[in-house]
């Protein structure tokens, strides 16, 4: 996650303070100090810090909170409440005219991920929205930008509207809307040229198109990672466009974060998406909310729900718990289970959303997908009848079943003692949460891995 250093120095710093029963005007300078120096280093803007902490520092100090029954508690509250606004406070979602289509010019600078986000954009509005967007290939000189914008939406089997590079982009604009109307479209994504820096060309072409396309929605898309420079782009393109709302991208990277915070603060303009990785499907709608939980150790467990809803399969789920309770959940039922896991994302990300569940609990826990795909393997070489009933196997078929998997004997006992010990538990489980109105457990059941 992008914020990873700020988050285990701010979470570092409000443990201190968390369980106090009484917090004194000094506690909180000290926390504020520290908390200031987190944010600079995680590449926040200075302005933007000097006005969080003594928002901050003058909510702590109240009275509501000396008052209050658990102050260190109420600290922290505050803290994220301020996160919170300072990130935009509510989400901001992407405009929708009156009257179909809605158009949306997507700008950035060259590098940032902008043709990409278009395409995303694209496949987000379609799955979560239901709508028909046509994409629109306006990038008429980066060599292969054009090609770029047609193989995703041929990954996506959704319509690209191009005229070639020989062009102009305001001819590709007005032509483009015109045939989404025919077509019945209800989106428009205009993917305009980058450029390696701002410069006066650019930006009157883009203002030509903004004048043609008349956009809902101008959405800047700016790389996280490149720091304090994200906020300057984003108010130079702020001041000559008028921008509507920012998607940042590389926020997974291994990035200080700092223009996430700052961007939404210095150019008043919403955080509306968010790219958290490579593949198509990574785009998020920005949640202030659940990104302050998130840095604050307090998890995003909405986020985490939603994920559950969009990649497990509910009758499945169904399914397989009412097995466990009966005990007659076998290897091939974990096997599915597995991979209903793992159509929600990689296992540090679901993680990183958990409470608590920072880069040190991570570590403990040493769960990565290599670990998964060894389980996997050790199942997968078992036969039909070892995976229904595990107790018929015996030395030479666990010898059997580790060469043909890659790993130990032991990892192979490991594996079947505790999924012994799962059953075991689930079905304890399931006698304990059979009550009325009570809910039953879904996911991986409490299995830990084995290595």
């Amino acid at each position: 996650m992008a914020f990873e250093g700020l988050a285990e120095r701010l979470q570092g710093t409000l443990t201190k303070i968390r369980g106090k029963g009484k917090v004194s005007e000094t506690d909180v300078k000290e926390m504020m100090r520290e908390v200031r120096l987190a944010l600079l280093e995680a590449d926040v803007n200075f302005k933007v810090v000097k006005q969080f902490i003594a928002s901050v520092k003058e909510k702590a100090l109240g009275q509501e909170v000396m008052k209050s029954l658990t102050p260190g508690q109420q600290v922290i509250k505050v803290v994220n409440e301020e996160l919170t606004a300072l990130m935009g406070g509510e989400q901001s979602k992407i405009a929708v005219a009156a009257k179909s289509p809605t158009v949306v010019m997507m700008v950035g600078l060259q590098g940032a991920g902008k043709t990409t986000t278009t395409a995303k954009l694209a496949n987000h509005l379609r799955k979560k929205h239901n709508r028909q967007p046509l994409l629109v290939a306006a990038d008429i000189y980066r060599p292969a930008a054009i090609k770029q914008l047609e193989t995703l939406g041929k990954q996506l089997n959704m319509p690209v509207f191009s005229l070639g590079d020989q062009v102009s982009p305001v001819e590709i604009a007005k032509q483009a809307i015109e045939k989404a109307k025919e077509d019945h479209h209800d989106y428009v994504l205009i993917d305009t040229a980058g450029r390696l820096h701002i410069d006066e060309t650019l930006m009157d072409e883009l203002k030509q198109v903004k004048e043609i396309a008349k956009p809902d929605e101008i959405l800047l898309v700016v790389d996280a990672m490149t720091g304090q420079d994200a906020v300057n782009v984003a108010e130079s393109f702020n001041e000559q466009l008028d921008v509507t709302g920012v998607v940042l991208t590389k926020l997974d990277g291994d990035t200080r974060g700092g223009a996430a915070i700052s961007v939404k603060a210095v150019t008043n303009t919403p955080i509306k998406f968010a790219g958290m990785g490579e593949k198509i499907d990574q785009l998020e709608p920005f949640h202030p909310d659940r990104m302050a939980s998130r840095i604050l150790g307090m998890g995003d467990v909405l986020s985490l729900i939603e994920k559950a809803q969009t990649s497990v399969d509910e009758e499945k789920a169904r399914e397989l718990e009412k097995k466990m309770r009966t005990m007659d959940f076998t290897f091939d039922d974990f096997l599915e289970q597995l991979d209903q896991v793992r159509s929600m994302g990689p296992l540090d990300e679901l993680l990183n959303m958990m409470p608590g569940m920072n880069k040190k609990g991570m570590k403990d826990l040493k769960v990565d997908d290599k670990q998964i795909g060894k389980v996997e393997a050790i199942v997968r070489s078992m036969t039909k009848k070892e995976k229904q009933d595990p107790s018929i196997m015996n030395a030479s078929r666990r010898r059997r079943i580790a060469k043909g998997s890659g790993t130990t004997i032991q990892d192979v006992n490991r594996l079947l003692k505790q999924f012994e010990d799962m059953k075991k538990m689930m079905k304890q489980m399931a006698g304990m949460t059979s009550g009325k109105g009570k809910k039953k457990g879904k996911g991986l059941g409490g299995f830990k891995l084995p290595f």
